[in-house]
């Protein structure tokens, strides 16, 4: 294992705080470091909070700041925060209007959070992810997982909460993106947790596994290494499967790198996917590229379609000032 580590006990909090020196205008760090939350809180507004194992950035400590989330929980590398880091953070975060957590849907993640939700005294709902549509059923979680999707629905929540919407129509506007919204990645490499010291799962040089999970769970199957066209046909194919779009239907398009994979590549699957849904007339209204759901240094991508509207496409469009993301100000 090579890797620019001190001492794997430590690497998550001298991240943190490397995350919050390089990102000091933006966000501060909770006491403790039990989350990480925004440096210029708007007050009246319902609070966003989300988060999960470490590993995955710039998802979701990448994601706070305005326009999108209010604060974010850092588990252990690919482990679920604690209840007590949530509870924590809404303390901090909550102004009077609320508090909406969006959760990933893996069995820890849901577990902390409900738990978290159950503590906290104030007005409160909860967003669930899953937008993967590689699996229905996973020993790592109960029914489809929660991937990149994630950072659409943070997005254009986040847009809504900041504009002043209230809790429940926040809640059904997450609702509402997460069901219009698919994923599905695949990975060239493992990944290595650095407390494990060795690659996560063992795959040939000539091999891909088709629908693996951020933590390098299981895909649907392992497969010989074919071209991107190819996987780009069997990626998109099971998204629009799952959606089923009509001929004309906007939606917005994201190619996801999983931290090992070059932008060269990323863009290439991205022309890839623009032929297949060109085919399936369907206007790739917005498009985003690059690594910001990831799983270590893995190398492989994936690929998310979201279906919108004009009232989604304006809220992804409206102004954001994250680590990750930072357009319109």
């Amino acid at each position: 294992m090579k890797k620019l580590i001190n001492d794997v006990e430590s690497l998550l909090s001298e991240s943190l705080d490397g995350f919050a020196a390089a990102h000091a205008d933006i966000v501060t760090l909770g006491e403790g470091g039990q989350f990480v939350r925004r440096r210029s809180p708007k007050p009246g507004k319902v609070a966003l909070i989300s988060g999960g194992g470490s590993g995955h950035e710039p998802l979701h400590t990448g994601f706070v700041g305005h326009g999108m989330l209010d604060a974010a929980c850092p588990g252990q590398v690919f482990t679920s925060p604690t209840p007590d880091q949530m509870l924590a953070a809404a303390q901090a975060v909550d102004t009077g209007a609320g508090v909406l957590f969006i959760v990933k849907n893996y069995s820890g993640d849901m577990m902390n959070f409900q738990m978290a939700a159950e503590m906290i005294d104030c007005d409160n709902a909860t967003v669930i992810v899953n937008d993967d549509v590689a699996v229905e059923n996973s020993t790592y979680t109960t029914g489809r997982r929660g991937v990149a999707g994630t950072l659409i629905v943070e997005k254009i929540v986040g847009a809504a909460a900041e504009r002043g919407d209230g809790l429940a129509a926040l809640k059904a506007l997450g609702d509402s993106v997460n069901k219009a919204t698919a994923s599905m990645g695949v990975a060239l490499t493992s990944c290595t947790v650095p407390a494990a010291g060795k690659p996560t799962f063992q795959i040939g040089a000539d091999e891909m596994e088709m629908g693996v999970g951020i933590h390098g769970e299981p895909g649907r199957r392992r497969v010989r290494l074919a071209s991107a066209d190819d996987i780009a046909a069997e990626l998109s194919g099971a998204i629009l499967k799952d959606l089923s779009l009509k001929p004309g239907q906007e939606v917005l398009l994201l190619v996801n790198g999983f931290g090992g994979t070059p932008l060269m590549e990323l863009y290439l699957m991205v022309n890839a996917v623009h032929k297949i849904l060109d085919g399936h007339r369907l206007k790739i209204a917005r498009c985003l590229t690059g690594s910001y759901v990831t799983s270590l240094e893995m190398a492989g991508c994936s690929i998310t379609v979201s279906a919108m509207d004009a009232a989604t496409l304006a809220l992804w469009d409206a102004p954001v000032h994250t680590a990750a993301l930072h357009w319109g100000m």
